[in-house]
């Protein structure tokens, strides 16, 4: 990497690397429990109403353009994060990360919780916006604390960690959103007043962290080069993983399910192969970039299943062996930006690559829905986008060069050329 940049991506993978706060004891199980929790928040965002979109559809079907507001109900968050995230990002980095993250999760619960008594479709739609407010300083501000409190392998461990937990969450997420959802499209939004728990407790056991010595030194340009390519392939990898979460209700629905509860389940196996590939990636220890071919590759796989798919079941199974890459790439692209970062340009990138990500979400299904237009089917859309993935694995693969250096496994610095170019 370039000299303007500090050498961290050694230190990413490097068992031996300290962490600047204690890896253990009671105060870091908490630390890390609040971290991985605060995660979830955005998630449950994402997902907690996808198994109710068809009701909330059903009651606001009189309302002019109805078939896309009320996807954006569920997206607008994304969208919102997206645009903010490098704001927060900024804020964080000179603000501090532990005073925003315990306003914005109070202010979570506030937003979270007015489509209870919200009747307007438009209205709701912007307190859901509001709700990505609060997100892009959450999600921020977590995955910052954890490029700041720990370093080496650890780093790795937790980032690969959050993706399980909210992986995890959104498996939870799915199948209470399917249970609550049948008393009524509103009762999930009472799930967002959970916030109120977690404020109180990051308030008092999050310690704030601190600058190394290591890392202060005479002000450089940000790695604006360094973060632009795995940035743009983040947003199309956001689409790749989101569409499962938000689309499998109307796939099921296309199939003739109409069971918010039993959606809910599906959905929720489905969510649960993403915990599965994140584990794998934890597992692996191996530099995420030569990874990524094969990922999309498998995720492409899922989609072709998905499309191909004559019912419920055989739907599943492709969702389940799209998320089983997903899982694996989220971690992969996460570290790799996380690995360019010195202290004090972690907030920012990390804001930027949130909102790579998170913008990928938002457009995720109005790209669908574009599709959809064009071939004739939601699942036929869903086919098109595996092929994209494909596409673009191949594309990585002859890009980046798929060979191994002798002696040894790849490491962050040891990529060829070509793939640096692309970071």
């Amino acid at each position: 990497m370039p000299g303007s940049v500090p050498p961290s991506s050694t230190a990413a993978v490097d068992d031996t690397a300290q962490s600047p706060v204690p890896a253990s004891g009671p105060a870091h199980a908490l630390r890390v429990t609040l971290l991985m929790a605060g995660s979830c928040l955005p998630i449950l965002g994402a997902v907690l109403i996808a198994p109710v979109l068809p009701k909330m559809q059903d009651h606001f079907a009189s309302v002019p353009g109805a078939k896309a507001l009320v996807p954006l109900a569920l997206t607008v968050p994304a969208l919102a994060l997206a645009l903010l995230a490098p704001f927060a990002g900024v804020i964080v980095d000179r603000l501090g990360r532990k005073r925003l993250l315990v306003v914005a999760t109070l202010l979570y619960a506030v937003f979270g919780t007015a489509p209870l008594w919200l009747s307007s479709l438009g209205a709701i739609i912007a307190s859901r916006a509001l709700v990505g407010v609060a997100e892009a300083a959450i999600m921020t501000c977590c995955t910052t604390l954890i490029g700041d409190y720990y370093s080496g392998q650890r780093r790795v461990k937790y980032l690969a960690l959050q993706t399980m937990c909210a992986s995890a969450s959104a498996t939870v997420f799915f199948a209470v959103g399917g249970a609550v959802g049948s008393a009524g499209w509103r009762v999930p939004f009472f799930v967002y007043a959970v916030s109120l728990v977690l404020a109180p407790l990051m308030a008092t056991a999050l310690p704030s962290p601190a600058a190394r010595a290591a890392t202060v030194r005479a002000r450089r340009p940000f790695p604006w080069r360094q973060l632009s390519g795995i940035c743009a392939l983040t947003s199309f990898g956001a689409m790749v993983f989101y569409t499962v979460p938000v689309e499998m209700a109307y796939l099921l629905d296309d199939l003739g399910v109409e069971s918010s509860g039993v959606i809910g389940l599906a959905t929720a196996v489905a969510s649960a192969a993403t915990v599965c590939g994140a584990v794998l990636f934890a597992r692996l220890k191996r530099a995420p970039d030569p990874m990524l071919p094969g990922v999309l590759a498998v995720c492409a796989v899922g989609f072709g299943v998905m499309f191909l798919a004559g019912n419920a079941g055989v739907l599943v199974v492709g969702a389940v062996v799209n998320c089983v890459g997903t899982g694996v790439l989220l971690p992969a692209l996460l570290t790799s930006a996380m690995s360019r970062l010195a202290f004090e340009d972690r907030g920012r990138g990390t804001g930027l690559w949130m909102a790579a990500f998170f913008g990928g979400e938002f457009v995720c299904p109005l790209v669908l829905l574009g599709g959809e237009a064009v071939v004739g089917s939601l699942a036929g859309a869903v086919g098109v986008l595996g092929v994209c993935s494909g596409l673009v694995g191949f594309w990585l693969l002859v890009r980046r060069g798929w060979s191994r250096p002798r002696g040894g496994s790849r490491t962050f610095d040891t990529a060829p050329r070509p793939f640096r170019e692309l970071q």
